[in-house]
């Protein structure tokens, strides 16, 4: 690396850290100003502007506590929240301080139908069951009827918390229909009564059920029940409708569900898991999953779907909740909103789902509910490609990863409990697979070191700009003489490319390597952060990761062993050859340590088989191979004599060559 290169880079580093610095000290001023307005606004008891301002100083630091307090604070006094736990505001680029969920709880506190058919039901005294096996265990809200919260027992929070997929009023559920007097139903705002009085039930050694009614007259009702089977984290859902005739509108052929939820972050890296979550749906009896935009940095995305479902999902990134119709869903709108002002909550998900309904007759809905881990085999059980939630990459990246990495990964995980030992020795089968492929690639990278001093000699012979085409056919000529083709290694290395992207998709989205620990890296999940930054670098982040840095370095390693070759001491390949490394450690530093250390073993191991292979190319073969053809005349292809022939059809001579 030439005085230039080095000075180039120290100069983009030290640009990316004074950008660090100003914009950490921006945001720092930001924040500062705009909480002083907000405690301006309160000590004027103007709470609805102070509220505003609080929510607005969360955009330029969403993770101060003491702002987060506050806002929490001034809603209760304005009556925007209850005293559960609420989600904050979706705040998105016009400082909007309207809280999505708080609207939602707001209208769901009116009463609803109330002098129809469910007039009884719209108030009551809430109440909460319990059902549970060894695996989950879900609390049931007698208002609404719905599944309040969701515990996986067997899993924790990146702070070794509880993980709950949900809790409190942070979700929405039910069906929503006209009666026949054109009032409006909606489920989720009128009381359950519990067919059994019990209020806890155990499906840890046998099948559960917890029945509720939403009664409108006796044998007139909505029927909800829960069924809950051991080691299981699917619960069957059947909802009967009986005897609705008279009450339902008889114009009525489809029923709406109504499915709203925020996601908590549940994962040390944000950014990271806001990136894996989404809205994920399936076409009925079609083998298309279809999703949301995972990436966009839209704050709100939607979809109106038109044709037959039989599942969605609301996807985090490790862990996921799905709504599956034994029968079909007739149609479906589905919406996923950032909630960038919350530093709890990390998505908004809605759905609204048509099932198809008989006016005059009795019916029942045959759904089941997933609570649980995204684990491709768990998620098989449901037997409606539910394995899709997990995204593993389209076409050949997918194949690979679901027919070859996926299998072999989970033989070696049914005999080593260590996962670095077991990305160790994938890292190897891989390579040693692939060793056949590379091979031609390292001894056509050899073989044009060995011809490297004579490629100089002709890089001094033709100096002059105006020579290169006479440089470019010299140098051509001499790998053609010896017998080197200089893209012969290319092919080889194209075909590894599918390899290198599979693992880029295989990684941050299994779950087998969520809080498992691997020398200093805790959790493999996520990046691995050995010191922490006073100031955040775009790009890069707030934190080192070491085994980002040990791919870096790995990386340059073996880029400099191909150094030597001919052409690669140009200004612009030398300076393209390490800056490509830089990059990729600024992109994949907030990237799971289980990738960095999968792309640090591939260098080295890489490294190891260049070694090798180059004890297998003798030199003074390449050079003899190469005098001995100085001697042959020149074979011309069959092309270039097509081409001169061609020429002398038009009077065109072309030059005898030497």
């Amino acid at each position: 690396m030439d005085r230039n290169t080095i000075t180039g880079i120290i100069l983009i580093f030290l640009i990316f850290i004074g950008f660090g610095v100003y914009n950490s000290s921006r945001l720092n001023k930001s924040y500062e100003q705009t909480i002083e307005v907000a405690e301006a606004y309160y000590a004027k008891g103007e709470l609805e502007n102070a509220r505003a301002e609080y929510i607005n100083a969360l955009r330029y630091k969403p993770n101060q506590p003491d702002a987060v307090a506050k806002v929490r604070e001034i809603g209760t006094q304005l009556g925007l929240e209850g005293n559960s736990e609420q989600p904050l505001a979706t705040v998105g680029n016009s400082g909007n301080s309207d809280s999505t969920l708080a609207q939602t709880t707001a209208e769901a506190t009116l009463p609803a139908d109330p002098s129809g058919a469910f007039a009884a039901s719209a108030t009551g005294e809430n109440e909460f069951i319990t059902l549970e096996n060894n695996k989950l265990e879900i609390k049931i809200s007698l208002k609404g009827g719905k599944v309040i919260s969701a515990r996986l027992k067997e899993y924790r929070t990146h702070d070794s918390l509880p993980l709950f997929l949900f809790s409190g009023d942070s979700t929405v559920f039910g069906f929503n229909f006209f009666t026949s007097d054109n009032q409006a139903v909606q489920t989720n705002n009128l009381f359950f009564k519990p067919v059994d009085g019990r209020k806890s039930f155990n499906a840890s050694d046998a099948p559960e059920s917890v029945v509720l009614r939403l009664v409108s007259e006796e044998d007139r009702y909505i029927e909800y029940r829960y069924t809950l089977a051991p080691d299981k984290y699917i619960v069957d859902f059947d909802v009967t409708f009986k005897s609705m005739d008279g009450i339902i509108a008889s114009n009525q052929s489809s029923i709406s569900v109504d499915w709203q939820m925020y996601i908590p972050q549940n994962e040390k890296g944000r950014q990271n898991e806001e990136n894996y979550s989404t809205i994920k749906y399936k076409y009925y009896q079609e083998d298309n999953v279809d999703m949301l935009s995972m990436n966009s940095k839209k704050e709100v995305e939607e979809a109106d779907i038109t044709t037959r479902l039989s599942w969605v999902a609301f996807q985090d990134q490790f862990f996921s909740s799905a709504l599956i119709n034994n029968n079909f869903f007739l149609n479906g709108n589905v919406s996923s909103t950032r909630t960038v002002a919350s530093p709890k909550y990390i998505k908004y998900y809605t759905s609204e789902l048509g099932i198809p309904y008989n006016p005059g007759t009795d019916n029942t809905v045959s759904l089941r509910l997933y609570y649980g881990p995204n684990s491709i085999n768990t998620l098989k059980e449901a037997d409606v490609q539910l394995d899709r939630i997990v995204f593993l990459g389209r076409n050949i990246i997918g194949w690979i990863n679901r027919f070859v990495i996926v299998p072999v990964f989970n033989w070696l995980d049914e005999s080593i409990g260590n996962y670095g030992i077991i990305i160790l020795i994938l890292t190897i089968i891989i390579k040693v697979v692939l060793f056949p492929l590379t091979f031609k690639s390292y001894k056509s990278t050899a073989k044009m070191q060995v011809l490297k001093p004579l490629v100089d000699e002709l890089n001094k012979k033709f100096p002059k700009k105006e020579d290169a085409l006479k440089k470019q056919q010299a140098t051509m000529d001499l790998y053609k003489r010896a017998g080197v083709n200089p893209m012969g290694g290319c092919l080889p290395m194209l075909l590894q490319m599918p390899i290198l992207f599979a693992m880029f998709r295989f990684f941050p989205v299994s779950i087998e390597l969520r809080q498992e620990a691997f020398l200093w890296a805790t959790d493999l999940s996520t990046y691995d952060s050995v010191f922490t930054l006073p100031f955040t670098i775009p790009m890069y982040g707030d934190h080192v990761s070491l085994f980002t840095l040990l791919m870096t370095a790995s990386t340059i390693l073996t880029m400099k062993m191909t150094g030597s070759s001919p052409g690669s001491d140009q200004p612009g390949m030398k300076f393209t050859m390490y800056m490509m490394p830089v990059m990729f450690m600024l992109v994949l530093n907030k990237f799971p340590s289980g990738l960095t250390y999968y792309y640090f073993l591939a260098n080295i191991l890489t490294y190891v088989q260049n070694i090798v292979s180059k004890r297998f190319i003798n030199a003074s073969a390449v050079l003899a191979t190469l005098e001995e053809n100085k001697k042959k005349p020149v074979q011309k292809s069959k092309w270039q004599q097509r081409l001169e022939a061609a020429a002398r059809q038009r009077g065109i001579n072309p030059p005898k060559r030497k």
